[in-house]
This record gives structure tokens, sequence and C-alpha cells, in this order.
């Protein structure tokens, strides 16, 4: 649960209480609010911890990180707040305690400069902090005067800028913090290497490298567009998920594999594993799929000729096009370094796409292609978290999940980043949830040794089971902590043994048939029984996640002919080899249900950290 905190006229703080004893003001001036925005955790029972985004803190206890402190009788204990300022605005703040203190405790005050922390206090003492990476450390005495120990519990909160502040009409210190909609944030906070293009329809992000990331659902995307009447935002995954044909034949994207793809609801489908997207998206979005053979440069608006309502689709070209407006296509920001399709057909014959250097291509929609898929998001939905650059990216309201540990990963979504490995392949991804109660991960990249992408041969056959060359190593040496691969506590989370369906998807047929004898899915293809395994064509996560430089292409369990099995091109295409053929390797597995969070909120740079429970 997130607050945010209201201005309170100075005469009025008093009248109020926190929970908490040994409070840090954070008073935050400038900047585009008329009062400051702030988070409030409350999962413990008694503390309130409060993160700005703007100052952080560590609170210290006799030398170790906690929130209580403990006095014996008649002695006085001190504890420490340090502070670091991570953004380049200047800050101010002061210390002070608010809250009903149990009698036997004093006042306490801030050991090197003798300033007294009074039980309540406002704008006094004022301290200025200076922008990034600016940092203080203070220690603060508190004293018992009883004959008896006594614990209290520690907080870290916020004052506000004191001048002409008013009482909230409800009178409540705290409302919940829905945050700002996504629709104004996103247009407001460019950056130095975006601005925006207004076509009188929608507004655009554009440029090189705008702050428009938002994670969502264990995906990382990137803010497209804001449509002006409705206030919805379009978003675009920032890398490819997957790689799949886009038809048997016909350029339409009603009817297409692509389309199924992007809105199946079941365990397979990239819809089916979006959270709760009937809150988040809007679910009969209209995806304009007009054919276009113009140049990139040239594109028009389209003009509604070929329409679909679906919940998911693809960016089209004018949307692509207007991505980079002002600058070369190469640079601007929806060029991943992948190959991607788009919603726009070119002919009867060819559907249009994004090559690894931005350029426009045309391709039979038989070929096998990557996948970025792309949602509205309501107006109402709101930013309660982040910058929106790729090390903060937004956070959604909804989907700012904190405090995990003890959560069971079987609830956690797709795409999500975990701990699990060691050395160099140490960071895994969420696949879904195929078998109940279990959670099917894979390795972020290919297996690396020594820094290089490690190869193997797929086999003697097109066929993986545990005994061919693939499946040799991925269950034996693998699997031996000697090899540095896993520790024992990750292979003691792994299920002993996981069905692998191998089925055969041919030019201009359905990715479902990876897994299923036909496309109503009446039937399992065949299939194999190991421990380890890796992703099938068309399964989430089974794109490139990285730019055509900086990955290999890898091993799929999917047959293309019996000569062949597919692979994922280091570019987002997926084509097929040679079983002697040396890729790179991607190991999948399914963890047991009783596996646990301990720490962590699933993002790349915080991946959760496991624990097997009892």
């Amino acid at each position: 649960m997130k607050y945010k905190i209201k201005a309170l006229m100075k005469s009025d703080i008093s009248k109020f209480y926190i929970l908490g004893v040994g409070l840090l003001c954070l008073l935050l001036i400038g900047g585009y609010f008329s009062y400051a925005i702030f988070t409030v955790s409350t999962e413990k029972e008694e503390a309130i911890s409060i993160v700005t985004g703007n100052i952080t803190y560590i609170l210290t206890v006799d030398g170790e990180e906690a929130n209580t402190l403990s006095i014996p009788a008649n002695t006085t204990k001190e504890f420490t707040v340090a502070l670091t300022n991570t953004t380049n605005i200047t800050a101010r703040f002061n210390f002070y305690y608010i809250g009903s203190l149990p009698s036997s405790v004093t006042a306490g005050y801030i050991v090197e400069e003798g300033i007294n922390i009074p039980p309540v206090e406002t704008g006094t003492n004022l301290q200025p902090m200076g922008t990034s990476g600016s940092s203080n450390t203070y220690t603060i005495k508190v004293s018992n005067n009883s004959n008896s120990s006594v614990t209290i519990t520690l907080g870290v909160g916020v004052g506000l800028d004191y001048n002409d502040l008013s009482l909230p009409s409800n009178g409540h210190l705290f409302e919940e913090d829905t945050g700002d909609p996504v629709s104004e944030v996103v247009l407001a906070n460019v950056g130095d290497n975006g601005s925006t293009f207004n076509d009188g329809t929608d507004t655009f992000i554009t440029g090189e490298d705008p702050n428009n990331y938002i994670w969502y659902s264990g995906k990382l995307w990137r803010a497209v567009s804001v449509n002006k009447a409705a206030k919805t935002t379009k978003l675009v995954t920032q890398w490819n998920i997957s790689s799949i044909t886009y038809s048997s034949g016909s350029t339409d994207f009603e009817g297409s594999y692509m389309e199924d793809w992007l809105n199946d609801t079941s365990v397979d489908g990239f819809l089916g594993n979006l959270r709760d997207y009937e809150n988040f998206i809007v679910t009969d979005s209209v995806w304009d799929a007009t054919m276009d053979a113009t140049g990139l440069g040239s594109i028009t608006r389209p003009n509604g000729t070929t329409t679909v309502t679906d919940a998911v689709g693809l960016l089209n070209m004018y949307e692509y096009q207007s991505s980079y407006h002002g600058t070369n296509y190469s640079n601007g920001y929806l060029n991943n370094g992948l190959s991607w399709w788009t919603l726009t057909p070119y002919s009867s014959s060819y559907v249009r796409g994004v090559g690894d250097v931005g350029s426009a291509y045309t391709n039979y929609p038989s070929y096998a292609y990557g996948v970025r898929p792309s949602i509205n998001l309501k107006s109402s939905i709101k930013i309660v978290d982040g910058d929106g650059t790729v090390d903060n990216p937004y956070r959604l309201n909804g989907d700012n999940d904190t405090n995990l540990s003890g959560t069971l990963l079987s609830s956690r979504y797709s795409g999500e980043y975990i701990r699990f490995g060691s050395g160099e392949n140490n960071l895994y991804r969420i696949v879904s949830h195929e078998a109940p109660g279990l959670t099917k991960i894979t390795s972020t990249e290919p297996l690396k040794s020594s820094g290089s992408f490690m190869t193997s041969e797929f086999g003697s056959n097109t066929t993986y089971s545990s005994t061919n060359t693939l499946g040799t190593f991925l269950n034996n040496d693998y699997l031996n902590i000697g090899n540095g691969y896993l520790t024992n506590e990750d292979i003691a989370m792994i299920e002993d043994s996981t069905t692998w369906y191998i089925g055969t998807v041919g030019s201009g047929t359905s990715y479902k048939l990876a897994k299923y004898t036909d496309t109503n899915m009446s039937g399992y293809a065949t299939s194999t029984d190991a421990k380890v395994g890796l992703l099938r064509m068309g399964e989430l996560m089974a794109g490139q996640f990285d730019r055509n430089d900086n990955n290999t292409t890898y091993w799929t369990l999917t047959l293309y002919s019996p000569f062949g099995v597919r692979n994922v091109i280091n570019y987002g295409t997926a084509d097929s080899r040679n079983p002697s053929f040396a890729n790179g390797v991607r190991p999948a597995m399914n963890l047991k249900s009783n596996v646990q969070i301990t720490s962590g909120t699933g993002t790349e740079s915080d991946p959760f950290v496991l624990t097997l429970g009892s």
C-alpha cells in the first residue's frame, strides 16, 4: 500500500501522530508539485517506513540495520541515520519525533550538533542537503529513565514545506497515493534525449533514448504515444518476447497466427500471462492494419481502411516512423537492434517489419520473425515510482509490489527476474506456470563460459531427450556443481522430472504445433521427460533480449522438419539448422511448488532471491 502525505499548517501538525520514533524529516523544494509526494510502507505492524525516491536512508542500531531500539533501564542508547540524496534536486530535512512515546522515554538530540528533537515540532533547524551524491550521517540519542527495559519502534518520516500549507478538509494526515496518470507523466518527462510530436490525434514520444521506460507484468516496455482524446497510453515491449510465423500466407492481421498468439489467454499465450490485464489495458483497442507500401519518412497516418479490435496488437509502420520524428530511424529508440514484425501489410504477399539496423523490410508471412507486443494502458492507470530511465523505469499503481518475502514464486509473472545459478550465469527469468503449482524458468541469456557464449551440437538427430548430445549436457554436466553453473541450493529447487513437448513448426504453420497435435489444442505433440530442457519455438521468453551484437543464436526444442531444429537467431528471427551445428544453450526447468521469495522485486536490477520452503 502506498500513501501520499498531505500538507499541514504549522499550527496543526501537533494534532496528528504517527506510530514510530526517531523520525527523519525530509523537505523537498521546487519541482512540478504543490506539495511533495512520498511512499509509505505499512508492512510492519507498528512501523512506518517512508521512501522518498529522492533521499535514501539507512537506520542503524548497535551497528546493525534495524527498526527497533531496546533501551535497558536508566540507560541512554544511540541510533544513526545515514542520508543520501539520489537526485539532482536540492533537498532540505529536519529530525523530530511525533507520536505517543512511552512516558519513560525522553526526547533525543543529535549528538554532533546538539539539536534537540522535541516530541512534536515543525520547520525548525532546517538543514540543506546538496544534489546527487550528497551524504550525511547523524547519531541520535534516546534515554530511558524508568527502572525497566523499554523497546521502541523506530521509523523514518517526512515533513513538508511549512509555507502556506493547510489542513486537508477531511482531516486525514495520509491518503492512498495512486500517483499521477501515465499519459501526463510520460509526456512531461521525456528528458534530454527525447521530445514529442503531435499529429492531432496522438502525441508521440520521439528521440534516441527518451525517459519512457515502463516496467509492467515482468517486462520492460516503452511508452510510444498518448491518445489526445482518450488519454490512453500505447506501449510496446523493449525486446522481442518470442519469434513466430505471422500466418500461413495471408498478410491480414485478423485471423493470423500472430493475432492468436498475442491474444491467447491460455497458459501458453501472451495475454494470458499479463498481470490483471483487464484492470490495466484497454481490451477493445482498435488496431489500424491498413496496407501501406510507402517508404519510411513518407508514411502518412493510416486511414482506418482495415482495423482490428483486440486487447493486444503490434505497432504499425506509421507509429514506428513517428517515434524517430526529426532524427534518423537507426537512432530512434524503437530500433532495438533486432528484427520484428509490424501490423502493416506491404501487399497481398508481404508483411512489413523493422530490421536489426532500424530500416523497414518486407517478408513473407510464412517466415518467423520477432514479436514485440503492444498494448494500450487505460487512462486511469497511474505511475507511482521510477523516473522513466532504463535503470529506474516507471512503476504502475497495482504492479509495484514490495516486501514479497515468503511469497511463493508460483504466484509471480512471466518475465520477472530471479537470482539463480552462479558466476556469470546467475540470472534467470520466469517463463510461465505451465505445470500447475510449478514455475518454469530459463536463463536470461544463453550460457557463458569465461565471458563468451558456449555452444553445443543438438545431437545426432532432431529429437531432444535426456540422452542426446544437448540433453546429456543439460542433465549431467550442467547439474554438476563442480562445473560452476548451479549451486546445491539451486539444484534442490528444480523439479526432478518435467514433460517437454517436441512438436514440429514448419514454414507457414502455427506456433501451437510446437506443443499440440493441431491448432485446436486437442492433444499434445510427442514428449519426453527430463529434469532440464529447452524452450519451444513461440514460447514466452523464446525471443532475444539484447541487441544482435550482444547475444547469440540458440537452440529450441522444436523441429522444423525431420532434418532441422528451430533456433532463435541472434537478430531475433527463428530459423532452423541441422542438429550437427553448434548453437547457444538456454536451459529451462521447472522449480518446485514450495520455492519462495526471500527478497527482491523481480526486476533485472533487483531480481528475486529464492529459498526452498518447507
